[in-house]
């Protein structure tokens, strides 16, 4: 059995030779050195491993309908609303921390904490073991892209704070890299110049002066692994795990079918045919994989239950546990 199945696209800006890349509080761009043949070649980090997998569940995520896109149908998903209003809120697809949320397990259902009844269907209990087959069948039964991404309950009340960790990581990468400084200005038609007694730059008054980096790359690389060794570790029935694993081809064939606006100075476009590795099969085209998702739902039901969002209802007034 293949334990992997990995795949890499190569990248080119859109617009120009430069883009912009991720950056961080105090540290700035991500550079580090690669080694090729001996050599160290300059690399920078364009997307990381953290941010690419928000960018790979929200291709399954219709923004402006506040629900799954319709390649999605029958998977189960945590819907919150505000309590006073019915008001869309978040959910356990869009949260950081899926379920494990607090805006997930601080709200209600039925009038019955949400916390409680994740725990009741873990099946987390004093001096218990951890059933990690029965946690993951639960955990598809609530959201089944936690399986993908993965989820930590980290609470210190739910006994044994279970860790699934995610099963597809991806990361964009950009070798052969050169810094390409610029800059500009912020001009001010009306105030042209700030004295003691005037409203100044901290208030957006004045013509301000500004430095800007970019890169420019002679390769620039996504890398998607999708660990189906772990995704089989669960145990689930077959046609669920081959869904699970299906669902996962699928964002990584969505991401880089449908353009790669990462930032407003870096809009990439894939170059060439998308490469499998380590003697993975070719990524299949998004209508096939698609249809393979429609196909397997129902021969899920025992673990996904109806496919419909359990809605919960948050109040703001959660007590700590």
């Amino acid at each position: 059995m293949t334990t992997r199945l990995a795949y890499e696209a190569d990248l080119v800006p859109i617009l120009g030779s430069t883009f912009q890349p991720t950056g961080f509080p105090d540290l700035g761009a991500a550079t580090f050195t690669r080694f090729e043949d001996g050599q160290d070649v300059p690399a920078l980090l364009v997307e990381s491993v953290q941010s690419m997998a928000n960018r790979l569940e929200a291709t399954a995520w219709d923004e402006p309908g506040n629900q799954p896109v319709p390649a999605m149908n029958g998977l189960p998903w945590i819907r919150v609303v505000r309590d006073s209003t019915g008001e869309f809120l978040t959910s356990s697809r869009l949260e950081a921390h899926r379920l494990a949320s607090p805006f997930v397990h601080a709200s209600t259902v039925d009038g019955k904490p949400v916390f409680d009844l994740i725990g009741e269907r873990l099946g987390l209990a004093k001096d218990t073991p951890l059933n990690r087959s029965a946690m993951a069948a639960a955990i598809a039964g609530l959201d089944p892209f936690c399986l993908i991404h993965g989820v930590f309950f980290a609470h210190k009340a739910w006994w044994g704070q279970p860790k699934f960790p995610r099963a597809l990581s991806s990361v964009i990468e950009a070798h052969h890299v050169e810094r390409a400084d610029s800059g500009g200005r912020k001009s001010d038609r009306v105030r042209h110049q700030i004295s003691d007694d005037t409203e100044g730059t901290s208030e957006g008054y004045g013509s301000v002066p500004f430095a800007r980096t970019e890169w420019t790359a002679k390769h620039i690389r996504a890398s998607f692994v999708l660990d189906t060794e772990l995704l089989h570790s669960y145990g689930l029935p077959a046609p669920t795990t081959d869904l699970l694993e299906t669902i996962a081809l699928w964002e990584i064939r969505s991401l880089l079918s449908g353009g790669l606006r990462l930032r407003t100075a870096c809009d990439l476009d894939l170059d060439g045919d998308v490469r499998a590795r380590r003697n993975s099969p070719p990524l299949p085209a998004l209508d096939h994989l698609t249809a393979k998702i429609t196909e397997l739902v129902p021969h899920c039901a025992d673990m996904l239950g109806s496919g419909e969002p359990l809605t919960v209802h948050w109040t703001g007034k959660g007590k700590k546990k």
